[in-house]
């Protein structure tokens, strides 16, 4: 955004009403000569740059600087999630087991779609509090059609997206263009929504599903042949290696910092030592679960959207600044509204993985602390509550966080109430640490 510099054409005073520079403060050779710098100023460095020319040590020295000015990234999620897998792992040898891990996997992928939703409305700096009910509403429009009227399973599971959307489109015409806070708008749609998903069930308040239709089977099928998992992290790990081969090219092209090939391999590998150990511990099971498959694809999916397209640099725009989002031309009411459209779709995806995963859609569908886990995944993950930070992968590490202490618990046989206190615990912390590292971000000016 161009900023509005007095005596330029974007306004400000006129050039003609300036009153002129002394003859003293005006630089040897007139306005057009280099302004002289002080002998002790730092020039400032692209990142990318210095890693590019120091090698491990301009490594350790950008680790250094991120650390010392808040920049923490994932790291206190990764270091959590080790401490959470040592410590239950030394309490009970079988919660590391295949069997575990593997079941894990599946389990967090309904929690982890609706987490995925919240990212977006987090970017905001916004809250959706009617996820839970909007995901136990889709699901109970999916079962209602198929089971109970024999509406094919395609065109039910459409009407069930295509629900949740509306429901999303609707709350974010009340906040961005009627201007109603969307806590209260969320909130009201929390009780509107799961109202209606009492009307939708019906009498009986329960619907079963068969097993055999198309939800069901994308989360219960599992790809048995070995083949399945280690051509899935082949493939995941070619694409990161091209994509980031051939954005270093452009940026080499346009004469911008890029990150050198050592850099990208040792990435490379990093991530390839990651998905090759995930895949081997899914085979010493029974193999690759589609549903851990489509939750990694719409994390992808929606990661490209977000880093690399118009659309999600006016996301995150909006989020760190909506006054200056606005002077800049982006249409902030239709980006309110398109996000909490995708939250609420993302609701419905992830209601009806859960259904799957019961094999029903109750009264209870959306409820008990189904919401509070989802906004926690989001935030633990590393998203940040202030707007203008975070990734869809946040949810994938989010998730995996609460699905541990959970697993964990379960094996080691703590009540529900421990388990919600603890997961409460684990929730404040990360709050702590998100408004730490934007303290120290602001008293490092970067905020």
């Amino acid at each position: 955004m161009s900023e509005n510099i007095p005596g330029s054409p974007q306004g400000g005073e006129p050039e003609r009403h300036r009153a002129p520079l002394p003859e003293d403060s005006m630089p040897k050779g007139g306005v057009n000569a280099p302004v002289p710098v002080a002998p002790d100023a730092i020039p400032a460095v692209d990142p990318r740059l210095i890693v590019r020319q120091e090698g491990i040590k301009g490594y350790l020295g950008e680790f250094r600087r991120r650390m010392s000015s808040g920049e923490l990234g994932s790291l206190p999620v990764v270091l959590a999630l080790i401490v959470i897998w040592s410590v239950f792992g030394s309490l009970n040898s079988s919660f590391l087991s295949a069997q575990n891990l593997s079941n894990l996997s599946q389990q967090i992928v309904g929690t982890g779609m609706i987490a995925i939703g919240i990212v977006f409305v987090l970017l905001l700096g916004e809250i959706d509090l009617s996820v839970g009910s909007v995901s136990g509403l889709c699901a109970a429009l999916f079962a209602v059609l198929n089971v109970t009227h024999g509406v094919n399973e395609w065109v039910a599971l459409l009407v069930a997206l295509a629900g949740g959307a509306a429901v999303g489109l609707i709350q974010g015409v009340f906040f961005a263009k009627v201007g109603v806070p969307a806590f209260v708008v969320t909130l009201a749609g929390n009780l509107g929504w799961n109202g209606l998903m009492l009307q939708v069930l019906g009498a009986t308040g329960t619907v079963n599903l068969s097993g055999k239709d198309i939800v069901s089977r994308l989360y219960s099928t599992i790809y048995g042949q070995q083949i399945a998992a280690y051509g899935t992290a082949a493939v995941g790990v070619a694409l990161f290696a091209g994509a980031s081969l051939v954005d270093a090219r452009r940026r080499r092209a346009a004469g911008v910092p890029f990150r050198p090939v050592a850099d990208i391999v040792l990435r490379t590998v990093l991530l390839a030592i990651i998905a090759f150990l995930a895949a081997y511990t899914l085979n010493q099971y029974k193999g690759l679960p589609l549903a851990l498959l489509i939750f990694l694809i719409f994390i992808v999916v929606l990661d490209f959207v977000l880093r690399r397209t118009g659309y999600g640099r006016q996301v995150f725009a909006l989020g760190g600044n909506i006054e200056g989002a606005r002077r800049a031309g982006i249409n902030v009411a239709w980006i309110r509204m398109s996000v909490f459209t995708i939250c609420s779709t993302m609701a419905a995806v992830g209601g009806l993985f859960l259904a799957a995963q019961i094999q029903s859609a109750s009264q209870t569908s959306g409820g008990g602390n189904l919401l509070m886990n989802a906004i926690a995944a989001a935030v633990i993950g590393g998203t940040s509550l202030f707007g203008g930070r975070g990734k869809t992968w946040s949810a994938l590490l989010g998730a995996l966080v609460i699905g541990s202490i959970q697993s964990g618990m379960n094996i080691q046989g703590v009540s529900n109430a421990i388990q919600f206190m603890i997961t409460g615990a684990v929730l404040l912390a990360a709050v702590v640490v998100d408004s730490l590292a934007r303290r120290t971000q602001k008293a490092a000016g970067r905020a």
